[in-house]
């Protein structure tokens, strides 16, 4: 979450109607190419990571959309979704995507240069909590008990994630980055800060999602992909100029990789939907916390603090219990459906 995410993340957008051919149910392939995907968009993150805020926010987010659109341009045309996948009856929907989801990814790559890498990943787990709760704002779901025990729980595991940094404190005397306590930069750039602007990307995944939502009502997943990377670079194009700074071989390796991950990451993982169920291949999400523990410890030098692992494992827990819980609601209105339809007598 990815994630963002998504995740974010880490933003991910989710299969919309149909477009391009049809695949026959696979779960095990569904399930690889989910595993892969969030392979591939943790190495978005740690790019990103890498960087350690040595190129503007901005600049890192335009070519992060510039670098990704030649694969998903590629994959569309391969589909045959070119230029016909691409209409859209709601342009002011993508625009309400676009502008949350680059919202989003500013906030998650901030919180990455203040941050442990797995803090921020476990952190931007929260996205589909807030999914839950934007869905009954904005959509008119409903929310029963059960998934409010679920969001509840998960808000316990942010919280105890958080609470080390906003208590300017860290289990076991030092900090995942090796800081003693009292330390640590409680200003613009300290891990208090880091952690709350990693909220708010969850917040803004959250709402990125829920956008997504409404707009696979109408749109294709052509149109949901392309329309949000395509909006992106433009967005963050006509900002550019007033951050440019020329990056060295090493700053352009990082954010061709990023850019790149980023574009196959997500052709990854639209195609994985289209062999097995959202609820089979969505709880292959967390493998990303694995991902993020291992890298973060042996790349970055980052040994995560137990109590991170708890909470992480919390929210981790109440992702997968929300999705066991819509699973369960697919099959009753299924049923439900099927037995209002057939015959009588």
């Amino acid at each position: 979450m990815t994630a963002p995410a998504s995740p974010p993340p880490s933003p991910r957008a989710a299969p919309g109607p149909a477009s391009g051919p049809a695949e026959t149910p696979n779960p095990f392939t569904g399930i690889l190419l989910k595993v892969i995907s969030v392979a591939v968009l943790m190495g978005l993150t740690s790019s990103v990571k890498a960087l350690d805020g040595s190129i503007p926010t901005i600049e890192v987010l335009f070519f992060r959309s510039f670098f990704a659109l030649p694969p998903i341009v590629i994959w569309l045309a391969l589909r045959r979704d070119l230029p016909g996948g691409l209409r859209t009856p709601n342009p002011m929907g993508h625009v309400w995507r676009s502008l949350a989801g680059a919202a989003a990814m500013s906030c998650m790559f901030l919180a990455l240069t203040m941050l442990p890498l797995t803090e921020v990943v476990a952190i931007t787990y929260a996205a589909p909590l807030f999914i839950t709760v934007f869905a009954a704002m904005f959509l008119g779901e409903r929310v029963r008990l059960y998934r409010l025990a679920a969001v509840a729980l998960g808000f316990m595991g942010v919280l105890l994630v958080m609470a080390p940094r906003l208590l300017g404190d860290d289990s076991g005397g030092l900090t995942a980055t090796g800081v003693e306590p009292g330390d640590e930069d409680v200003g613009w750039g300290s891990p208090a800060v880091g952690a709350t602007i990693a909220l708010v990307a969850a917040v803004l995944m959250g709402l990125a999602q829920t956008f997504v939502r409404g707009l696979s009502k109408t749109e294709t997943t052509a149109a949901i992909v392309f329309w949000f990377t395509a909006a992106c670079t433009v967005m963050t194009g006509l900002a550019l100029p007033f951050f440019w700074q020329t990056p060295d071989a090493t700053q352009w390796l990082l954010l061709l990789t990023a850019g790149t991950a980023g574009g196959v990451g997500q052709i990854l993982l639209t195609s994985s939907y289209r062999y097995a169920e959202a609820a089979v291949i969505a709880p292959f999400e967390y493998v990303s916390m694995i991902l993020a523990v291992a890298i973060g410890w042996f790349v970055f030098g980052e040994a995560p603090a137990l109590v991170v692992l708890g909470g992480a494992a919390l929210v981790t827990l109440s992702g997968i219990l929300i999705i066991w819980r819509e699973r369960r609601l697919g099959i009753e209105r299924r049923a439900s459906k099927s037995a209002r339809q057939a015959p009588l007598g």
